[in-house]
């Protein structure tokens, strides 16, 4: 039985996948602050990550799933509060890729700023830095859009809503544009291949082989629902991010070093479904942005 430490624990993925490794068994400890509910079956250390102290000196941990490492202090603080550790796994992001590079983005490309991620991403780019620095033999994960249970962003839950609602959906350019996805679960067996398996490789892109456009991921969504999507095209003038969840910027994600390891994914139609029968019991829990109110006020005369 492993001990494992997951900073954060009570949002979307960290909180997923602190449930994740409870479920499997393993003693799991939640770094936080105790503001929100815990994961059942989990150790709480309540702390700021940034004010650990002697907190984390007594415990030895056979992994560290870092979870909510935003900048390179985030890193910093942590490694120097922790005692000792035998793996380190960081949760970065695609974001570290900035937008006119070579796609599909691979694991060697350079990285630099994103006009779309701007400090989130140099913010990743700095994080990443600094455990390479301290800790050479860390794991370094560079998903695309996660997705799945206890997603808190207004992404597919918004398409859910337009589907329950029986509205058209309105598509940005066509909905041409494409998206690329990983659903939360496969994060949590990859990261179970890299505790287990431990590959000399040490930065992973994850995420679903396959980009998926627009148009066919909101007709995917309301299927989900026994829902026949009607599409309107919003005109190229209107800023995108008013009334859609996604920014006008598509890239790819070359996952080839992941499929490697992994070769099977979830189909995409498979999470979606896990996705809303999470979502229809617990939508007070996303984040709900104002992009129908401004359909309503905006967009109806299209």
């Amino acid at each position: 039985m492993k001990k494992i430490l997951v900073t954060g624990g009570t949002v979307f993925v960290s909180r997923y996948v602190a449930e994740y490794y409870v479920k499997k068994g393993y003693e799991v400890y939640v770094l936080n602050r105790n503001t929100r509910e815990q994961p059942k079956g989990v150790t709480l250390i309540e702390a700021d990550r940034h004010l650990l102290g002697e907190k984390l000196r007594m415990h030895h941990f056979d992994v560290v799933l870092d979870m909510t490492a935003y900048t390179a202090q985030d890193v910093q603080m942590l490694l120097t509060a922790l005692g000792e550790y035998d793996q380190y796994i960081l949760l970065s992001s695609s974001a570290v890729y900035p937008q006119n590079g070579v796609q599909p983005f691979t694991e060697e490309a350079p990285v630099g700023e994103n006009q779309y991620w701007k400090e989130y991403g140099l913010g990743k780019i700095e994080a990443e830095k600094a455990l390479q620095l301290k800790d050479p033999h860390a794991y370094i994960l560079r998903p695309p859009y996660l997705y799945g249970p206890y997603n808190n962003l207004y992404r597919e839950a918004f398409v859910f809503d337009c589907a329950m609602a029986d509205r058209p959906f309105f598509l940005p350019a066509g909905g041409k544009m494409t998206l690329q996805f990983f659903y939360i679960d496969d994060l949590c067996r990859f990261m179970d291949i890299l505790m287990e398996r431990k590959p000399s490789q040490r930065i992973f892109n994850v995420g679903n082989p396959e980009v998926i456009s627009v148009k066919e991921w909101v007709g995917q969504c309301y299927e989900v629902l026994g829902k026949t999507v009607t599409y309107r095209e919003v005109s190229t003038k209107e800023e995108q991010r008013k009334y859609f969840s996604f920014y006008d910027y598509e890239y790819t994600l070359d996952v080839t070093k992941q499929l490697a390891w992994m070769p099977e994914v979830k189909p995409l139609a498979e999470g979606l479904q896990e996705a809303w029968s999470w979502y229809a019991e617990h939508s007070e829990m996303v984040r709900k942005k104002e992009y129908l109110k401004y359909i309503d006020e905006n967009l109806r005369g299209e």
